[in-house]
Formats: structure tokens, sequence, C-alpha cells
């Protein structure tokens, strides 16, 4: 996947901005995380929930991976009910090798 999915005709300007940014975040994994969130919920959010997204992608991609991964703590103000529905579209990072018998394991 190399970006949004979704159609951005039926959004608000608000919205198609935020959509926008969720899928240039910097960092690929972010791009897939937040922007795999963004293309299935967009539409859906209300707008106390737009202003926790937009604070969110505010901060380092870095520390963002940390926090949905669980590589680091998430700070209590991102402790909330859209960050973990957007913790559900975490894709598994981890590569996948193949093995002798053709499937693919894990490193």
């Amino acid at each position: 996947m190399t970006g949004t999915t979704r159609s951005s005709a039926d959004l608000d300007p608000r919205r198609r901005r935020i959509l926008v940014r969720a899928w240039r975040r910097g960092i690929r994994e972010m791009d897939l995380v937040i922007g795999g969130f963004a293309d299935a919920e967009i539409g859906s959010l209300n707008d106390a929930e737009l202003d926790q997204l937009e604070l969110l992608m505010a901060e380092e991609d870095a520390d963002i991976f940390r926090w949905v991964t669980g590589e680091a703590e998430t700070p209590e103000r991102y402790r909330t009910a859209l960050f973990d529905r957007m913790r559900s579209y975490v894709p598994d990072f981890e590569p996948s090798v193949p093995t002798s018998e053709g499937q693919a394991a894990k490193r």
C-alpha cells in the first residue's frame, strides 16, 4: 500500500487536511498506522476526536511509533479511546523470511 485508499470527496476541508497529513508523516510506519486509521475512521470522528488526532499528529513520529508499539509508555494526555483504536491499526512490522518449506517465518 502506498497511500490512502479512501476518497476525500465527501469530507469537509478539516478532515481532508488531516487525511493528507496522516499519509505524509515522514516515517513509513507512521504513514501505515495513522494513515490506515484515518482511512477507516476519519468520516466518523467527532470534533473532540479530530482535536485529539491533530494534537497527536503534532508529536514526533519516532515518539508515536514507540507509543503505538509499546516500546515506550504513552503519555497520559494520549491515553484515550481514540489512541487505543489507532493502535489497532499497527501492522506487524516484523519482517518475514522464507523457510525451506516455502512458508514465511518471523525473524
